[in-house]
């Protein structure tokens, strides 16, 4: 089994993508092709359920930021959701989550969704 499988769905027109594992210099390269795939189809609303994500190192979050840019002239969003304390520590540590909007749940992530204005301080 990989270090990392990403697995995706569309729900009310946002992109969710569903990484289980690690995201480290070994897998970056498959979790920068799954936030790339959406992009190239002209989808820019992204939601990220980490729930199952055990880690990512600076590369991943470097994947984040390279898109970032993209995404927020395009009006689109790049979310996190149902992030574990460990994932939740790095991107906290960092500086992260204030770039980036957090949600407890994939489902008020949802549900916010559906009232959001493109923010240009939050992807």
């Amino acid at each position: 089994m990989s270090e990392l499988q990403v697995h995706s769905v569309e729900k009310h027109e946002m992109h969710i993508l569903y990484p289980q594992g690690f995201i480290n210099a070994h897998t970056v390269q498959d979790f920068e092709k799954s936030i790339q795939s959406p992009l190239e189809g002209g989808k820019y609303r992204i939601l990220i359920n980490c729930q199952s994500l055990s880690y990512i190192n600076s590369s991943g979050l470097g994947v984040l930021m390279g898109v970032i840019e993209e995404i927020q002239e395009n009006k689109g969003y790049l979310w996190l959701s149902n992030m574990n304390e460990t994932v939740y520590h790095i991107f906290d540590t960092l500086g992260f989550t204030h770039l980036f909007k957090v949600f407890p749940s994939e489902d008020e992530a949802l549900r916010a969704m559906e009232t959001a204005v493109p923010d240009e301080d939050q992807a």
